[in-house]
């Protein structure tokens, strides 16, 4: 049987390519963003009780009650706004999937998306998916910002969503107040409204306040905020986050959302609500991964790579120009190989392959693990 693939430019995600690299070569793994911590044990402890005490059918649509309301109860307590639990937020299968499920709810055949590059990967398929036309930036190197000159003229009557993604996969940029304030200018009186990627939300270094959609009223109303509970839980093998949006958009997420997953895993969301209790856990995470940036940039201080600004995240991005000239798909496949470290090339999140010499390493690891990772690159 022959199938005319939807999307026969995509291949498997770098993120698997590299990992399935590392492993392959016996490599130390900093390319994938995930955690090497384990949950804690009072998270996993809460997951088995409510598995052994029946919480194992089907949750609502939007995801138990008691975990909305503390969502809820967190969005406002550091942003600002109360969104109605009953009708602004959906639980997804991951942030993943209430990524797609926004772009699917909002885009329809040639309608304009504007998207910063580099961008998470999974933003570009969906949109293409629904037959829209990416409207692709680009982030400014070295610091990676946004040009909102570039933004105002990219903006025409097609144009149906921006997406926004801040703390920044992959470069670690955060948006600031300023940004905010040009963001509010740009789509007034326009019809444009705005995805915004928030899964790193707690993890700011340097105290800097974290601007998120929800403290700023003018953009609420026309705005998706995605978030999720892997990055904060060390628990991205859970796949469960959400969705926060005005009830009218949120109406039209759930029309779609119930036919891709309908809700996700009932005992982890009840586990999850219950650990909400410990603010101190999402609170004091800024100040955990800033400690193990500390930490790595400490241990490669002697070696040829450049540090590029980093303000958030889990992720530092390392100029190698000094070292080699090769693309950066395959100096990252190089040192994979040859030197037993592995990292992700940014060009892969580019529509134009665009190379500055660089590479994403995540540093969310055991400093055992970053000390083997230091020792090798020192000696590149």
């Amino acid at each position: 049987m022959n199938i005319q693939s939807k999307l026969p430019d995509v291949g498997t995600t770098i993120f698997t390519v590299m990992t399935g690299l590392a492993n392959e070569h016996d490599a130390i793994n900093l390319s994938q963003g995930f955690p090497e911590f384990n949950p804690h044990p009072d998270l996993i402890s809460l997951v088995e009780k409510y598995m052994r005490e029946g919480y194992n059918q089907y949750a609502p649509l939007k995801g138990v009650p008691v975990l909305r309301e503390k969502i809820v109860q967190k969005t406002e307590e550091l942003y600002g706004h109360a969104y109605d639990a009953n009708k602004e937020i959906t639980l997804t299968s991951g942030a993943t999937e209430a990524l797609y499920t926004v772009i699917t709810t909002v885009v329809n055949p040639g309608d304009e998306v504007i998207i910063f590059e580099p961008a998470f990967d999974s933003y570009m398929p969906v949109v293409k998916l629904c037959g829209g036309k990416k409207i692709c930036l680009q982030l400014k190197h070295p610091d990676y910002r946004i040009d909102w000159d570039e933004v105002k003229s990219a903006i025409t009557p097609k144009t149906r969503l921006m997406i926004i993604n801040s703390p920044h996969n992959p470069t670690g940029a955060v948006l600031t107040q300023q940004d905010m304030a040009s963001l509010i200018d740009v789509v007034k009186d326009t019809d444009v409204m705005i995805l915004s990627d928030e899964v790193y939300e707690h993890i700011i270094f340097n105290g800097t306040r974290h601007e998120s959609i929800a403290r700023y009223p003018e953009l609420v109303e026309r705005s998706f905020i995605v978030s999720s509970f892997g990055k904060t839980y060390h628990t991205t093998g859970w796949k469960t986050g959400y969705c926060l949006a005005p009830a009218p958009l949120s109406k039209e997420l759930d029309r779609v959302h119930q036919y891709i997953t309908f809700t996700p895993n009932s005992p982890i969301q009840y586990a999850y609500a219950e650990f909400m209790e410990k603010k101190e856990m999402y609170l004091e995470l800024g100040a955990f991964y800033q400690k193990k940036r500390e930490i790595f940039l400490s241990l490669i201080e002697d070696s040829r790579f450049k540090v590029l600004p980093a303000h958030g995240t889990f992720f530092q991005m390392l100029d190698y120009s000094d070292i080699s000239d090769e693309p950066d798909t395959e100096f990252a496949k190089r040192l994979t190989i040859e030197h037993g470290v592995a990292a992700i090339p940014p060009s892969v999140f580019y529509s134009n392959s665009e190379d500055y010499k660089v590479l994403r390493f995540c540093f969310a690891k055991k400093d055992n693990t970053l000390e083997k990772a230091a020792e090798r690159l020192c000696r590149i």
